[in-house]
């Protein structure tokens, strides 16, 4: 896995309900995207191949999952996807049990079909 020092920095100085909540996401983000690389953008983990995929934001009360162009693509059920923008949608993790892991892993490998 190619880690990166900034965002194991960013993960472990969150509160410790977001350090598990965002350590889920980021090994199913490794497990799910050939070739990921991290890097640390606009103050936060970014998550990307030769495109940006995927942002991890924590807050005060959740952590955003952002997700870039592409998000369009998801199936999003539940309509957890929230955002009004034209190139970016994030879901709020409050705890996590909020962590889907088989729909996340389905979304990660949507996003990465067209490279």
């Amino acid at each position: 896995m190619n880690m990166n020092t900034q965002v194991d920095k960013y993960i472990e100085t969150a509160d410790s309900n977001q350090v598990e909540i965002m350590k889920n996401v980021r090994r199913i983000i490794h497990q799910n995207i050939p070739h990921v690389i991290e890097d640390f953008k606009w103050n936060r983990p970014i998550f990307k191949t030769t495109k940006d995929i995927a942002y991890l934001q924590a807050n005060k009360n959740h952590v955003n999952l952002g997700f870039y162009k592409g998000f369009e693509k998801l199936n999003d059920p539940d309509k957890r996807l929230e955002g009004t923008g034209k190139t970016m949608r994030h879901i709020k993790l409050r705890k996590i049990e909020d962590v889907d892991e088989k729909l996340l892993s389905e979304w990660f490998k949507t996003l990465c079909e067209e490279e």
